[in-house]
Parts: C-alpha cells; structure tokens; sequence
C-alpha cells in the first residue's frame, strides 16, 4: 500500500497541475472521518477553488476526470466520488490494500523507519539532581523522553539523549549535610537534625558506604570515600557519585540510556555562564536596576524582565540555562527537545528571550518543549504517596518492582504528556483486556501461538488476493497506518499515538481473532491468512519496540482469561500458548 499511495500522490500533484498550472499545491490524503466513505480524501478542489475562482464540486469534477486518466489511479483506484462541497473520496482496490501484507514481511523491522536524514536532534531529559532516587515524575520523563527519541530515529534523525544535572548547588550542600548528620549518628527526629536534611533511608546507606570507604562507579563519574567524618568535600563528591549510581541502576532497570552526561558547573568552570552574561550586555538588552542586573525579556514577548544577577552577586537559575542552550546550538544540533515537568513552563519565555539576545542566529521558537504533568499511584484503591526508601514520594524503582518495567513504560506514555495521570497499579497487574499493555502483547503473543502451530514457514509469496473478508480488510487498514502514524506523532513529539494506534491494531487482530478460521484446508488461503498474521505480529512488535515496551511470544502458564472479544468459551479460558487450531 506504500508504493500505491506514493505513486497516486504523484498522480494527484500531476493532475492538479493540468487543471491550475502553476498553483501552489502540495499532493496530500486526509483519511476519512468514517471507513465507508474510503480510503483516502482529497481536499484538492476546495483549497484551489476560491484562487481559480470555481466552484469547488465542479472543479472535483473536472479533478476526478484528470485523475481517472493517471495510469497509477487506473492501477489502484476502485472508485473516486464526490462528496459534501468538494471532498473526493477516493477508494482502492483490494490489491493495494493487500499489498501492504508484502510491504510488511519484506521490511521487517525497518517497517515504517525512514532513511537517514543528516540532521541532528538532542533531546534531553529526565536530568534530576543526584539528591535522591528516581520518583515516579522521573519515570513519566524518562517514558516520554525515550520514546520521543525512538520515533525521531524512526524518521532519519541522528539522536543524542542527554541528561543535565547540577552537581554543586544547594540542593548538593543539603545532601552533604544530609549525609554528615548520618555519620555523626543522627537520625530524623533527632535534637539538632535540620530541618531542610533529607530523611530517606538512602542517607543512611550513603553514610554506611563513605565510613566504609566503598568506591562507587557511576555512568559518567567515580569516585572512593575517605571514611572521614569531617570530610565534607569527600563527602558530598561520594554522595553525588553514590545517587548518580543508583539513578543509573533504575534507569537501566527501566530500559534507558543516555549518549551524554551534563553538568550545570561545568558552565561555570569553562566560562560558559560569563560568555553569555557578556553577550547578552554586548547586545544591549541589560540594565542595572537596585544593585542588579537584568535582562530586556519583554522584548521577546515574557510578561516581564528578568534578574540575571543578583544585587549580591549571585546569577538566577535561567542565566545557566541559557549558557547551556548556547552550548547546545554550538554543538550543532539544528533541532532540540526539553522535557521537563510542567512546573517549568515559565521557564520557557525567559530561555528562549535570553537566546534571542544572546545574537548567536538561534531561531525562534528554539528549543521545543514537552511539559508533563505528575503521576498520582493508585495500590489497592488509594493513593500511595510516600516510599519508606525514599521517604516522601514513590520511586520508579517501587513502580517497577510492584507491576514490571513493561506496565509502567506503556502506561506513561499512553497518555497526553500535559494530562493528568493516575497509574493504577491493581491495573496494571490485570491479565485481561482491561489492561492495555497486556491486550497489545497478548495479540503478539496469540499471532505466535497460531505461527506454531502452522509449523511452516510464513510464505512471502502468497496470494494475498483470497485476503477478502471485512475483518482482514480492516486489519490491512490498520497496519497501512503505521508508517504515516509515526511521521505524525514524531512532528508532534506524541509517543501516546504509537500506544492509541497498537491498541487499534490489537482490536483489530481480536476481532479478526474471532470472525475467521486461519488454519483452514485449503493450502492457499491459510498461506494467505499467515502471512497477515506475520505482517500484523511484526507491526506490533516494531511498535511495542517504539514504546521501549517488550513483544512475548507468550504470556506464561499462569496467564489468566484471553481478552473478552474471544470468540466462544473454548477458546476463552485458554492460555496464549494453548489456544485451539483456527
């Protein structure tokens, strides 16, 4: 269906081209609000209707009448109708539906992936100072920001995952203090705890490996305790080296990676926050007001100006930030992504202002941002709100321990980055199709099932013509998709379209699953009927691997009932691996 719908977009642009020489037109589908008005919809005829100045349905007439003269709409098109005030739907033959069975198993993995495109995109996420363990925010980030990441390579962009962190500012002070008040014996609630010092349980561990003098071996740091209690510099260096550990403990637990390691002193150490004081002066969009100095954001559309430096030296937080956006562009990346949690939106106005100053040629609108709203977990019917570990909010790593890493990837993408989210761990323990992640690898899982059981190899070949029933007619609609679903949910940074297309492609399969007989006695149409089961298990395995989300090829002898859709109370009950001949 790929080469079909490419070589009628090259029919519909040259169509357009004999009615409106010249006109300023981009060849384009819509899909149809309702399958039975067909496969495509051209909206040709009303975007040029008021520049030609003709009514719209009869310069659909005149359009159909260029387009049934293409050899590629000869080839493909079943019919091409008018409808309302000039939409051409248009609607193919069953060949170029079935081709996309071919399309699939000849792909591969590669299916829907599109060729190296020489840009380069940086996105950054997850970046949580090392003061405590990954909570559960963290993990939405850490969910979203990958995924963004995978749909990008998907479509050519060489992919840089970064994670910035501050290694040497308050926070890190408290976390030092933090730990010198373990080694000292104190514990919370005690005379002389402070009142700002962390009360997890990891400050305790934290103390119990310095005193023991352990060397702790992070991603991008190292470093070995002196055991001195008085050592506060060795004490804070092994607690941030401790803490980096442990979050790439829970980020490899959760399937994540990052290319690069970026520290907010780094800016400092190299110059990088004085460069941009100094441009951003040079440009002539600061001034000294009450012993500071600020910067002329209301120039570039912020609510107001902005402190850069503080009347006792000190620089706010987003002279940093813009250091590190500079470094970014300089670095070469034409395109970069934020995600960070929606408390950071007004950060956003006062960022891109200062690059604007800066007078580097950043464009505008650069960077872009995915804000995500918080998760509230849901255990037993109530909201779970602190981690004896952590000691005030649930971690990633309790998320993963209590369901899997799969469950919890799936369900924090499925969503709207700036929607609210209630993760229900009861959910997400379910093994049936109330639980989405289980309903997608349970698809997987029973296409598997049914490829055993045929015991031959999926032949590529087949006659795809005998594909005629309505339910394959919707499954090959769906799994035509695919490609076009992951060029729109990476211009849109929207992994939540990769879980909403799956769960369509499962429903699909399910209802297929129930309708038809695949392992029937005719040699022919069971061939037929494989290679679509092959093409629709590859699909979902490329999008599951998407998500960062694993395709079992079976579910376990401890799996609960199939999904409610099955077809009969034989097949019901039955476990992936079990189910009955079809």
């Amino acid at each position: 269906m790929i080469q079909a719908k490419q070589e009628l977009l090259e029919a519909l642009g040259a169509a357009v081209a004999q009615l409106a020489p010249g006109a300023a037109y981009v060849a384009a589908f819509e899909s149809p609000k309702q399958v039975a008005h067909g496969d495509f919809a051209i909206t040709a005829a009303m975007q040029l209707g008021r520049a030609l100045k003709r009514n719209p349905r009869e310069l659909a007439t005149a359009l159909i009448e260029a387009l049934q003269a293409q050899p590629a709409v000869q080839r493909w098109v079943d019919a091409l109708e008018i409808a309302g005030p000039g939409f051409v739907n248009l609607r193919l033959k069953p060949a170029a539906r079935q081709a996309v069975v071919a399309e699939v198993l000849a792909a591969g993995d590669r299916y829907g992936l599109r060729d190296a495109n020489g840009r380069k995109l940086m996105v950054e996420f997850v970046s949580a100072n090392p003061t405590g363990p990954l909570h559960v925010g963290h993990g939405r980030q850490g969910a979203l920001g990958d995924s963004i990441c995978r749909l990008f390579e998907s479509q050519g962009w060489q992919v840089q995952r970064e994670f910035y962190y501050n290694d040497a500012g308050v926070q890190i002070e408290t976390l030092a203090r933090s730990t010198h008040c373990r080694i000292l014996g104190l514990k919370p609630g005690d005379p002389g705890w402070p009142e700002s010092a962390y009360n997890g349980d990891y400050i305790a561990d934290i103390a119990a490996d310095f005193l023991a003098r352990k060397t702790v071996h992070a991603d991008d740091r190292a470093f070995t305790a002196s055991g001195d209690a008085q050592d506060l510099d060795s004490i804070r260096q092994f607690a941030v080296a401790y803490l980096r550990h442990e979050q790439d403990l829970d980020l490899q637990a959760f399937g994540v990676r990052f290319q690069n390691y970026f520290l907010e002193s780094s800016l400092y150490r190299d110059g990088k926050v004085a460069d941009t004081v100094a441009r951003l002066a040079a440009s002539g969009k600061t001034y000294e007001q009450d012993g500071a100095l600020w910067l002329r954001s209301t120039d570039y559309g912020d609510d107001k100006d902005r402190v850069m430096r503080k009347s006792d030296g000190s620089f706010t937080y987003f002279v940093p930030d813009v250091a590190y956006h500079v470094n970014k562009w300089e670095r070469g990346f034409a395109k970069v992504i934020n995600v960070q949690g929606t408390d950071h939106h007004g950060t956003i106005a006062r960022v891109r202002a200062g690059l604007q100053a800066a007078g580097v040629g950043i464009p505008q609108g650069w960077p872009d941002y995915v804000l995500h709203k918080m998760v509230t977990v849901m255990k037993g019917g109530e909201e779970v709100k602190i981690s004896k570990r952590a000691g005030s909010y649930v971690t990633l790593r309790d998320l993963i321990d209590w369901t899997s890493r799969d469950a919890v990837r799936f369900f924090l993408i499925s969503r709207k980055a700036d929607t609210e989210f209630v993760f229900d761990v009861d959910l997400a323990l379910k093994a049936n199709d109330e639980n989405p992640v289980f309903y997608v690898q349970y698809a997987h899982a029973r296409i598997c099932s049914v490829l055993t059981q045929y015991g031959k190899p999926v032949d590529p070949r087949a006659d795809l013509s005998l594909l005629t029933a309505p339910t394959e007619g919707a499954l090959m609609r769906v799994l035509a998709a695919y490609p076009d679903m992951l060029t729109s949910a990476a211009a849109d940074m929207a992994p939540h379209d990769v879980a909403f297309y799956l769960r369509d492609l499962a429903a699909a399969f399910h209802s297929y699953y129930a309708a038809e007989r695949f392992l029937v006695d005719e040699p022919a149409l069971a061939a037929a009927r494989i290679a679509l089961l092959a093409a629709t298990r590859q699909v979902l395995r490329n999008g599951l691997d998407m998500m960062g989300v694993s395709a079992p090829e079976s579910m376990g002898r401890d799996a609960p009932a199939a999904p409610a859709d099955s077809p009969s109370p034989q097949t019901s009950k039955v476990l992936p691996h079990d189910i009955p001949t079809r």
